[in-house]
Parts: structure tokens; sequence; C-alpha cells
């Protein structure tokens, strides 16, 4: 079930387990990748997932290699390529990490979303069976945990505007995770940002080079001053909007060391004071 309020894709749930050509060769090749299996049966029918597990035991799939790669292909989400001047200057507007881990699902996802919470300085938005999304804290208590970083580890989720975390089950001891972040109104703020300054270096060089023309310099001396302006506002109206890729670098690793700290067991308390505040994480069972 999708978030009306929340533009992050949701997982497109599968219809009566039954899988078309596509996502049977996506499941296949998956786990055919997971486990180094040779060639696959191709199929041009709807087949159920007892249909598959039978296909992948013919070539020698075992069953925990085609659960993580039902489990993966239940989370994926369809988002379009972003391509053109925008995607290329800041960026794209989603960052997304997915990984199998060990642990239950319900105790994954209230690991994650007290970690979330806790330690993002972020707030639910909505909860559902599956699946959980937040948003950035509004209050003066995370604002006030956000000045102070006393971690000093930085915040990088809550420059997303949506979070979200799917979790399902692979067998009865791991999971697949994934998490994904919208980062529209952050790309969104820093292009408009960029744009401004580079407008405001371009009107700055026509009222200097109307000036110089009318305070009678040569024409090619008036120019080359003038375009003074209109150069520093592009360079900073360009770098404004390409910082947007560190933005979304810094989000892409917080979402991988989220991963890593529930793929190693690693979600003790930190030593901060705000911290210590707050509840702590039940570690998820490996």
């Amino acid at each position: 079930m999708a978030d009306a309020k929340s533009p992050l894709p949701a997982p497109i749930p599968p219809r009566q387990n039954l899988l078309d050509r596509q996502t049977l060769e996506r499941v296949l090749a998956r786990a055919a990748e997971l486990q180094g299996a040779g060639a696959l049966p191709d199929s041009t029918e709807l087949l159920s997932e007892t249909q598959l597990r039978e296909i992948g035991a013919e070539v020698g799939l075992s069953p925990a290699t085609l659960n993580q790669a039902l489990a993966e292909e239940r989370t994926r989400v369809t988002v379009p390529e972003e391509r053109g001047f925008v995607a290329q200057l800041a960026g794209g507007r989603l960052a997304t990490a997915s990984r199998a881990v060990p642990g239950a699902q319900a105790e994954v996802l209230a690991a994650i979303d007290a970690w979330m919470q806790r330690e993002e300085c972020l707030q639910v938005e909505r909860r559902f069976g599956d699946r959980i999304t937040w948003e950035p804290q509004r209050g003066v208590f995370g604002k006030l945990k956000r000045a102070v970083n006393i971690s000093g580890r930085g915040y990088h989720l809550v420059d997303a505007e949506h979070v979200s975390a799917t979790v399902l089950p692979v067998d009865g001891s791991r999971v697949v995770v994934r998490l994904d972040a919208d980062l529209t109104a952050s790309r969104n703020r820093r292009l408009g940002g960029g744009g401004a300054v580079a407008t405001v270096g371009a009107v700055g060089s026509a009222l200097l080079g109307l000036g110089l023309v009318i305070a009678h310099l040569p024409l090619i001396l008036a120019a080359g001053i003038a375009v003074l302006p209109f150069a520093g506002g592009a360079m900073g109206g360009y770098a404004i909007a390409r910082g947007q890729r560190k933005v979304l670098a810094g989000v892409q690793l917080g979402l991988e060391q989220i991963l890593d700290r529930l793929e190693h067991g690693d979600f003790g308390r930190p030593a901060g004071f705000f911290s210590a505040l707050a509840p702590q994480p039940r570690l998820p069972r490996k």
C-alpha cells in the first residue's frame, strides 16, 4: 500500500503470486547470480511460485537462493531513469539500497524504526504491515539535537523529505530490507538557489554594462568588465546546484550504513547525551 503523502515508490504487490515472463526471468537470473548457476529455461507463460520453485530445482537452484530472489523481487520498485541536464547536474531525486540481512521481519523493522528516530532525527509518517515511512523531526528537540550534534556523525537522512523501509522475509532467519529516500525537495531548493545566484549575476552584468556604456567607456572594455558578474554568478549557481550530488552521496552512504549495521548486528547505543534519552532498538537475531 502506497502512502498518499509520500512520492516514494512503494513495492508492487504480487498478482495472486503469479509471475509473468519478465518477473520470472529476473527472479531466476538473480537466484542464479546468488548461487552461480548456469543457463536458465525460457518461459512465455504466467507461472506460480510453486512452478518457479520446481523450475529452480530442475536447474539446481537452492530454495534459499530462490526465496531471497523472490523477496528482492517483491521489494523491487519501478523508478523511471532520470536523464537530461538536471539529473546530470544535480544527480537523481531518489537514493535506494537493498540487502538480505539476518533477523525476523518484525524485529528488523522495529530496529530500523528505533534507529531512524533515535539516530537519524526522523519521525514516523506512516506505518504499514511490512513498511514504514519517516519524515524529518519538526520539533524543538529534533532541531536542538541536529544543532548540537554531540556524536559528530551528522544526520544525512534529514536532507530527505521522506525515507521508507520495506522488510520482507526470505526464510525463518533472514529478511530482505529495502531503504528509499526522496530528495526531490532538497534538489529543487538547490536548483532554485543556483538559478537565483546565476540570475543575479546576469542582471548585475547587464546593469554594469549599461553603466559603463553611459560612462563612455570603450565598448570592448565595457563588455569585458561587465561579463565578470555574469561569470561569477554562473559559476556560483553551478556550484550550488552541483552540491546536491554531495547531499545525494551522503544520503546514499547513510542508507548503506544502516544495512551494514543490520548485517553485522551493530545497533548498540552510542554515548551521546541525546541518544541516551531515546529508546534502544532491539537487535535482530542471527
